[in-house]
């Protein structure tokens, strides 16, 4: 059995991985710090009068709700969940909270940037899941831009060990996105989400078997983006690209295009 405290958001995706890994009979989650959201994304925008980002969030929420809605509403939550405001997972109230519960490991998802002494204290123990392919694409939105980039052989979730910088850690294990014919962005993004639980509890579960993996040298093509990087062009981009047929492109050369972009393995998963 592994003593783990989860750091994560309190949005539908992040309930349905929390409780997901929750489920796995060799994991105790002694607490989960969900850091809720200040205010909602799409009321911002509402308000900003963007229609072309409001409908991309708006179908990024509807499908979540189709993938994630039914679970996280049926299924039993062993998470020991409490929600905190967004920020606060660096206090010392937390730290201290966390210190006094021993946990094996630290598992992150989507939570805010972790500092010291908190990162330091789990130094080596600190899991976290990248939604990305690092070192290819770091910073926010990395499986939105490989898409308006028209390069979906570089979306998918990247498993780590959690360090100071953004997504440097050194690499545990990476999976690759499914594509399937017809698929939307959203589709492609929530399938991914739902592909990386497995993963994630299976690390957990033998993280003390963990094999060392060579890291990937950091590519000519690497790509960093920030919040401010994102527009209302980037967002027309990418719908023109899968109204001009990216899926169907993708999957005509799958294998030759993932060929180029090879991902780090561990040996000890069992799980894609």
């Amino acid at each position: 059995m592994v003593d783990v405290v989860i750091l994560t958001n309190s949005q539908l995706r992040h309930q349905f991985v929390r409780k997901a890994i929750a489920l796995h009979d060799d994991i105790n989650i002694l607490q989960t710090y969900c850091e809720s959201t200040n205010g909602s994304t799409i009321d911002r925008v509402r308000e900003e009068g963007d229609e072309v980002k409001l409908r991309h969030l708006e179908s990024r929420a509807e499908s979540e709700d189709d993938f994630f809605r039914h679970f996280v509403d049926y299924t039993p939550d062993n998470s020991n969940h409490k929600e905190i405001p967004n920020g606060d997972i660096n206090d010392e109230q937390y730290y201290e909270e966390i210190v006094d519960l021993n946990p094996d490991l630290l598992v992150a998802y989507g939570c805010s940037i972790i500092e010291d002494p908190l990162l330091s204290e789990y130094e080596g123990r600190f899991l976290n899941v990248h939604l990305g392919l690092s070192p290819y694409y770091r910073g926010t939105g990395t499986n939105f831009w490989p898409l308006v980039n028209g390069e979906p052989e570089y979306v998918g979730a990247t498993f780590m060990y959690l360090d100071a910088g953004v997504d440097t850690g050194d690499i545990i294990h990476q999976i690759r996105a499914r594509v399937k014919p017809g698929d939307t962005p959203h589709q492609i993004g929530n399938r991914l989400i739902a592909d990386m639980v497995g993963p994630y509890r299976e690390i957990i579960t033998k993280f003390g078997d963990l094999s060392d993996i060579e890291q990937p040298e950091t590519p000519d093509n690497e790509h960093y983006y920030t919040m401010s990087d994102y527009s209302t062009e980037a967002t027309q981009q990418l719908y023109e690209n899968f109204d001009d047929g990216l899926v169907d492109d993708y999957l005509a050369d799958q294998d030759e295009r993932t060929a180029d972009v090879p991902l780090v393995k561990n040996p000890i998963l069992e799980s894609r």
